[in-house]
């Protein structure tokens, strides 16, 4: 699950919101849109532009790659906030997020925390204990094989890792409630050791700057007390290049909207390490003859209702599984309220699609060309399918192994690279909050094994104090 930022942030293209037809209700009631099913596309017969507007998510990476002023934009507050500190932060919530604070305000109070936990349901408390419980079991068991040591040739070899000393974590708030986002970027810092854990949070829109309370349950319970409330693209400057009330943190997680994508690469410049390519969800589901398409519709629509600009695809080797399925996606979304059915029908219809392949080869070529963030193998035999993956965030195995699962209750990393970054990134984990220091140990009989090596390459390479390391050496036996 990538960002959930504020849609007027974003500045969603109004084509993405266009309807298909409509249908009167027998009420009187205004009309009704209704979404048609999708079409199904034979990648054999789809000519270069249809195969690059379903590779490119409908365009979505490309238009916001091309968000020059905003990218200005963002950089005169990254300054403002490096040159002014607190006065630009309480400045920015004042401007873009209505919110009038000193600031005396940015730092989240214990005693906010504690009613925000007071505040909510026992069931979602206990949802989100659980889901921390199953986000650290994975974790713990990732970082219980992340050091190693070896020996290879009679040289021992290995690796340390180490806990970085602090950073910084962003969860939005624009469309609504999302303690998952935090869970999934906080869990793996607490697992690792990170000695600073600071939380950035919009304040909750037009709740006169309250922070929501169900991230800071969740904030709570991972023993997180440094948290802001901010203006998104502001805090992360801060969380760069630190005011007084926000001290500096030496690297950036988490996921956001444009705005914030933009901040996060402008305080890059500034020499704070970010973790990139969060941006709007996207999700593939590899289909055979033997899924139902029931449930394939349930996933794709899933996933499609994070956003407008969010893309949903779903490819299959039977044409008559993904007719079944088109028409239930169809039926799907129309049964959705607003805003979430125009969400999903332009992720379907306009960012993503559904697609016949010709081969279960084929099928997996265009999983990995489009590299998404999710990637369901709804197949017969899953595990014979999952050698031929490559590239993506995630893969879930089998239609019981659901989209939303992988969400919120797996425990398996679900702040995953999108727009095709999963081909060089990887999904917030233990390791992301980890650095890893090389170890290596060589007795007397090794080194002299290596030392014409050394030697040689000192010589050629200019280097003759490394040559005469060698030398004395031998001069001592």
């Amino acid at each position: 699950m990538a960002y959930a930022g504020s849609a007027r942030a974003i500045d969603i293209d109004p084509s993405f919101l266009h309807t298909r037809s409509k249908m009167d209700a027998d009420d009187g009631s205004p009309a009704m849109t209704s979404i048609a099913s999708p079409a199904i596309v034979d990648w054999r017969e789809a000519d270069d532009d249809k195969r690059h507007r379903l590779l490119s998510r409908g365009g979505v990476a490309d238009r916001l790659g091309r968000r020059a002023e905003l990218a200005r934009a963002i950089a005169e507050l990254v300054e403002r906030v490096r040159s002014e500190g607190d006065k630009a932060l309480v400045e920015a919530l004042a401007e873009f997020d209505g919110v009038d604070i000193d600031p005396a305000g940015l730092r989240v109070s214990e005693e906010e925390v504690r009613q925000a936990a007071a505040s909510l349901p026992v069931r979602t408390i206990e949802a989100i204990q659980l889901a921390i419980a199953q986000v650290r079991a994975y974790n713990e068991a990732a970082l219980a094989r992340a050091g190693w040591r070896d020996e290879v040739g009679g040289i021992q070899l290995g690796e340390l890792v180490r806990p970085m000393e602090s950073t910084g974590l962003y969860v939005p708030a624009g469309k609504g409630s999302f303690p998952s986002v935090l869970i999934m970027v906080a869990t793996p810092a607490v697992v690792a050791g990170v000695q600073r854990i600071a939380l950035v949070v919009p304040p909750t829109p037009g709740t006169g700057g309250r922070v929501d309370p169900a991230v800071l349950a969740a904030a709570e319970s991972l023993g997180i007390t440094e948290i802001y409330r901010s203006n998104g693209p502001a805090g992360i400057a801060a969380l760069a290049c630190g005011t007084a009330t926000i001290p500096a943190v030496r690297k950036i997680v988490g996921p956001g909207s444009p705005a914030v994508s933009a901040a996060m690469a402008e305080v890059q410049r500034l020499g704070c390490v970010v973790e990139v390519g969060y941006g709007p969800t996207d999700s593939l589901i590899v289909s055979d003859a033997h899924a139902d398409p029931v449930l394939l519709a349930a996933d794709l629509v899933n996933e499609a209702e994070h956003g407008s600009d969010s893309s949903a695809v779903l490819v299959g080797t039977d044409p008559n599984v993904l007719r079944r399925a088109a028409e239930e996606v169809a039926k799907q979304i129309n049964a959705l309220p607003a805003p979430w059915r125009d969400y999903a029908r332009a992720s379907i219809h306009d960012n993503g699609g559904i697609v016949l392949a010709g081969s279960p080869q084929e099928a997996m070529d265009i999983a990995n060309e489009y590299a998404p963030e999710h990637l369901q193998l709804a197949v017969a035999d899953p595990e014979a399918w999952l050698a031929l993956v490559r590239h993506a965030g995630t893969v879930l195995l089998g239609q019981w192994t659901t989209m939303a699962a992988s969400n919120f209750a797996i425990g398996t990393p679900a702040t995953l690279p999108t727009s095709g970054f999963a081909k060089v990134v990887s999904g917030v984990s233990v390791h992301t909050y980890l650095t890893r220091i090389a170890v290596a140990r060589l007795e007397e009989e090794a080194f002299w094994r290596l030392a014409p090596t050394i030697r040689t390459l000192a010589e050629h390479e200019g280097f003759p104090a490394h040559a005469r390391s060698v030398a004395i050496r031998e001069g001592r036996v």
